[in-house]
């Protein structure tokens, strides 16, 4: 993880933004993981990985605490979550996953890794990291399929 927060520092400096160390945490929450809210003053990137593929990666800005702590383990709380996409992913069948099990399964089976940042470094911060890690780990339920 020290090498990647090296990295994600590096990019963001590469654009003549002025990035402390402390301005950002990486949070591996391991297998199994509990989900935790977005602190005060932050905007968090989360990443979800199953047998080292990462599933899903997203951003989330300082007024999003309930997107960063729980949609992703509920497949009716929005529009595109990590539930909903492992319900309709084939590969995940041999799992018997329904909607009332799945957001427990993810807890006990999928890697969480969060990303917090300052949110005084701004949106722009926020989207070139989360871009940095889509291209980085090309997570299998971002983006169509067709434009990979």
């Amino acid at each position: 993880m020290k090498e990647l927060k090296a990295k994600l520092l590096s990019v963001v400096r590469l654009t003549g933004t002025v990035i402390s160390e402390d301005q950002i945490q990486i949070l591996d929450r391991g297998v199994p993981h509990k989900p935790a809210g977005l602190p005060q003053g932050k905007m968090g990137i989360y990443s979800f990985v199953f047998q080292d593929e990462f599933l899903k990666i997203g951003k989330v800005g300082p007024n999003s605490d309930a997107r960063f702590r729980s949609q992703h383990y509920v497949p009716t709380s929005s529009q595109s979550n990590l539930a909903k996409s492992i319900l309709n992913d084939p590969d995940f069948k041999c799992f018997n996953l329904t909607e009332d099990i799945v957001g427990d399964w993810i807890k006990q089976n999928i890697r969480r890794i969060d990303f917090i940042i300052d949110a005084s470094l701004g949106i722009f911060v926020l989207n070139l990291i989360e871009a940095f890690l889509h291209l980085k780990f090309k997570p299998k339920y971002e983006g169509y399929k067709s434009q990979r």
